[in-house]
């Protein structure tokens, strides 16, 4: 049986808010062959519960990918931990760049196939022959000079943060933007092409990927958006990237400039604060303003709204007649974006 948490999510959050000590939270990955990815699951969740640590953490046979915050007084014994595996020993950490310790409640470590989904194959790209490492200095020389940009993210992310004139697909997963990349770069094999992302993850198997398909110069942003940030402030550089940086934790995004380049889904009001959909049936992850907000409570429609204000047991009982249908209620579906909003 699977070592697991069985507090409920609203017991979390509470003592999570109850903390009266500080907390780091951090990313990191290292692609790795791990002999043992579900014993080792099972190891890491005891000695990092006894260490207060929370997250989302994935393990595969091709490595670990990890976000997750440590209470700040266990920071030097989980380094130490972590370097007593061969596998993980020297991890570059990134840092968060706004931290309010309220990042993550409880401890999610799963076993998957790969960690990061790609639906690539074996012959798809040869992870040992990846692009180069640029760090901040470097990107954004290659930038000024007139190296093509690219986000590796998903829409909603580059949405409401990206580089100046880079090339945002419109894509819900990683899986996806693949070919959609490699299909908008055809034809410029030999030029310079810059990759990003939030830590440096998904750049790995891209940079692979279209050096695979016959792209010469394909380097990326060393530690990603996250490294990006804390290096600009260091070393007082141009900041290129503008607005905020989408994490996947409660804190949903992290402001890297000042500059407000999105808007409200509903109002079209500057704003780039996502929220999910307060109807349990939906959930959809979209832009909402306070003004909206409070004008639909938190949910991306009226019909949402109506149903979310419905006793928990009807809720439940729609809930149960949309899996059945094999979908989920999603009034506004997939995204909410203004240029779709006519068709839903």
């Amino acid at each position: 049986m699977e070592l697991r948490n069985l507090i409920s999510k609203e017991e979390l959050k509470a003592r999570l808010m109850a903390e009266d000590f500080k907390r780091v939270t951090l990313s990191f990955y290292r692609y790795v062959l791990l002999d043992d990815a579900r014993g080792l699951r099972d190891e890491l969740f005891i000695k990092w519960s006894e260490l207060g640590v929370f997250g989302r953490i994935y393990l595969a046979r091709e490595g670990i990918n990890a976000q997750l915050s440590v209470p700040e007084a266990n920071f030097e014994s989980f380094k130490k931990l972590l370097d007593s595996y061969e596998e993980f020993k020297d991890m570059p950490f990134k840092i968060a760049v706004e931290d309010d310790g309220k990042s993550f409640y409880k401890l999610a470590i799963k076993v998957k196939t790969k960690i990061v989904a790609d639906g690539l194959l074996e012959e798809d790209y040869d992870v040992t022959n990846v692009g180069k490492h640029l760090d901040a200095e470097k990107f954004n020389e290659a930038m000024e000079e007139g190296a093509i940009v690219v986000d590796m993210r998903n829409h909603y992310e580059s949405e409401v943060g990206h580089f100046e004139g880079a090339i945002c697909p419109d894509a819900d997963t990683f899986r996806e933007e693949l070919p959609m990349v490699k299909n908008a770069l055809e034809g410029k094999e030999d030029k310079k092409v810059l990759l990003y992302c939030t830590g440096g993850i998904r750049c790995e198997k891209a940079s692979a990927y279209l050096k695979h398909h016959g792209f010469k110069d394909v380097n990326q942003l060393h530690g990603g958006i996250i490294q990006y940030a804390h290096e600009v402030k260091s070393k007082k550089l141009p900041m290129k990237f503008k607005g905020k940086n989408f994490v996947f934790d409660e804190r949903v995004g992290e402001t890297i400039s000042e500059d407000v380049i999105s808007s409200c889904h509903q109002c079209e009001a500057k704003c780039d604060s996502h929220t999910n959909c307060r109807n349990d049936a939906c959930h959809l992850l979209f832009i909402q303003c306070e003004s909206c907000q409070k004008q639909y409570d938190g949910c991306c429609g009226e019909k949402c709204q109506e149903i979310s204000k419905l006793p928990l047991e009807q809720q439940k009982e729609i809930r149960r007649k949309e899996a059945k249908k094999g979908s989920m209620l999603q009034v506004y579906k997939s995204r909410l974006r203004p240029k779709l909003q006519k068709a839903v």
